[in-house]
């Protein structure tokens, strides 16, 4: 059997380096010679180029088969947890200031995983019915 992958939009990579250029265009419109502004521009397109090329190195944030589930931690290292290391794989539901967040929470007991509907690249609700049901025939 293939492993399930699950990974991160295209879109978003490309949201991303577009928003590090806008941010750049935008200093040199309005704030030509400001070096405090340039400063924040610079640090903040860094960050989010850096974020992009993450996305574009390591798109697969979370794959499963029978042995368990790997996953992407860090900036692009990857771990893989046995399904028998897994306490507890949910979807953790919080809503906050009229905004409702889901992310789907595995639980390996010396860590705690958690991706956004964004990294999975789909509902984290279908990827907890998936990997739970994969963990329930997986060889012991």
């Amino acid at each position: 059997m293939s492993p399930l992958q699950w990974r991160v939009r295209p879109v978003l990579p490309i949201a991303k380096l577009l928003g590090a250029v806008a941010l750049v265009v935008l200093v040199v419109a309005f704030g030509r010679k400001d070096p405090v502004q340039w400063f924040i521009a610079v640090v903040v397109a860094a960050a989010l180029t850096g974020w992009a090329v993450r996305d574009l190195i390591a798109p697969v944030r979370l794959s499963a088969d029978t042995s368990g589930v790997t996953m992407v931690v860090g900036f692009v290292r990857r771990r893989h947890v046995a399904w028998p290391q897994i306490e507890r794989v949910r979807v953790d539901r919080r809503e906050r200031m009229g905004l409702r967040n889901r992310l789907l929470e595995i639980d390996a007991g010396d860590s705690l995983h958690l991706f956004s509907q964004h990294e999975l690249g789909t509902d984290p609700e279908e990827v907890a019915e998936s990997l739970n049901a994969l963990r329930a025939n997986a060889p012991l």
